[in-house]
């Protein structure tokens, strides 16, 4: 095994990781031919490799009848090669806006995260024809430079975590014929046929048609890919130069610095910083209607253009990504903390702030209450906290969650913001935001 061109490509992946001190690598096992022959590979670089740590994860999703019986090939795997395994099973609720195989797929990464150890980088088994299938159905839907790039060697999780490609340059043909040769026993997932899903007909109908009509045309097409991954990392270089520029200390992009670029250069340092926030950029007439109407409204003006995972608002000429929230819940104020219905704390402390209550008056903390009227400390007369807020520059999208504290039916202090002039006392009572 180890004198095989697989086994060298995969060693030659893992040994930088290795000579970092970064050794402890977990497999994605579906029990499929490419993640099986991963197992045994990495379970022969330890050979080589003494210092491997190796652990597998089988992520049951409940989309076969078969699952059980793949969970269980893939645990009697792991114990006979004396690899630490673990298992996990994930619930998939049909969305309308997002695939089957989308929502499948961002379960098995979050269970992968969750049972891999600590450190651990996840390996995954995709191949040089999962890069093929990816990149054409990219194309398919009329992705840019970004999306055809399909897949990296090397992903990052949103909590940090590494997941490695190993096999990302080596063909389907060959992982098979390395399992043929060496008798590496695997299953086969019978959704891999079924053509009613489009990277299934890309894998059976169009890829062999090309690949015999043109010679080679496999490498080729991924060499193609990696050279769209350079551009693009090149094209990234010069975006973070002009997101530097662009975006502020709250994470707010400029609309008058965007506004000195060209169309090309604005929507491409748009859609770089909305994927600080989101992996589901706005489609092509979303990002032209964000730019359209934010680079050319009032001064003043409001902006709200809704996406798949929140919205793009806008707010003294910056442009901001709020996720959908629910505004919290009223509550009776009885304790120095109270738990919030959105997860926060409210925290009552001493020192400057508004006297305490008096017998007869009950404490309330409520939300969204913009025509409930305070006369603020230092602020000339009474008015709306509405009429506050905007006096403030406060952003519309944050007041909502602003906690109110009312004596009775009297606002007298708004966390964070403002005290009531008639309830100031030196000494008194405030409150505060624990997250």
């Amino acid at each position: 095994m180890q004198t095989t061109l697989l086994y060298q490509q995969v060693k030659n992946v893992i040994k930088p990781y290795v000579a970092a001190h970064k050794c402890s690598f977990t497999i994605a096992l579906s029990g499929g031919v490419d993640s099986v022959v991963l197992l045994h590979v990495m379970n022969a670089l330890k050979a080589d490799m003494p210092q491997l740590q190796l652990s597998a994860v089988y992520v049951h999703h409940g989309l076969s009848q078969y699952a059980d019986d793949w969970q269980l090939f893939c645990e009697k795997l792991c114990a006979t090669l004396n690899i630490t395994f673990d298992t996990a099973q994930v619930k998939i609720e049909q969305k309308t806006r997002t695939s089957l195989e989308q929502q499948a797929r961002d379960a098995r990464y979050q269970a992968l995260d969750k049972l891999s150890p600590s450190g651990s980088i996840i390996l995954l088994g995709q191949h040089l024809n999962d890069q093929l299938e990816t990149f054409l159905l990219r194309l398919k839907r009329g992705s840019g430079l970004q999306g055809l790039t399909a897949m990296r060697q090397t992903r990052m999780l949103s909590s940090g975590r590494e997941c490695l490609r190993p096999l990302l340059n080596v063909s389907r043909q060959d992982i098979e014929q390395f399992a043929a040769d060496f008798n590496l026993e695997h299953i086969t997932d019978d959704s891999n046929s079924d053509e009613r899903f489009d990277r299934n007909f890309i894998r059976q109908q169009v890829v062999p048609l090309l690949s015999e009509r043109f010679k080679g045309f496999e490498k080729s097409a991924t060499r193609s890919v990696n050279l769209l991954q350079q551009q693009q990392d090149v094209l990234d270089e010069y975006t973070q130069q002009d997101l530097q520029q662009c975006q502020n200390n709250q994470q707010g992009l400029s609309c008058l610095a965007l506004a000195n670029y060209s169309a090309a250069r604005q929507a491409n340092v748009l859609r770089s910083w909305l994927g600080q926030f989101t992996a589901l950029m706005p489609s092509h007439q979303q990002t032209l209607q964000i730019l359209s109407q934010g680079l050319t409204a009032q001064a003043d003006a409001q902006l709200l253009i809704q996406l798949a995972q929140g919205q793009v608002r806008r707010h003294q000429q910056f442009f901001y990504f709020v996720r959908d929230t629910a505004v919290p819940l009223s509550q009776l104020v009885t304790d120095a903390e109270l738990l919030l219905s959105d997860g926060r704390s409210l925290v009552q402390l001493t020192g400057e702030g508004i006297r305490k209550p008096l017998p007869n008056e009950q404490v309330t903390v409520h939300f969204n209450r913009p025509q409930a009227r305070i006369k603020p400390r230092k602020k000339p007369g009474h008015n709306t906290l509405k009429h506050w807020f905007k006096d403030a520059k406060i952003a519309p999208w944050l007041r909502a969650s602003v906690p109110l504290i009312f004596y009775n039916e009297q606002l007298v202090y708004v966390v964070g913001h403002f005290i009531s002039a008639e309830h100031y006392q030196q000494e008194g009572i405030f409150w505060n935001i624990k997250t």
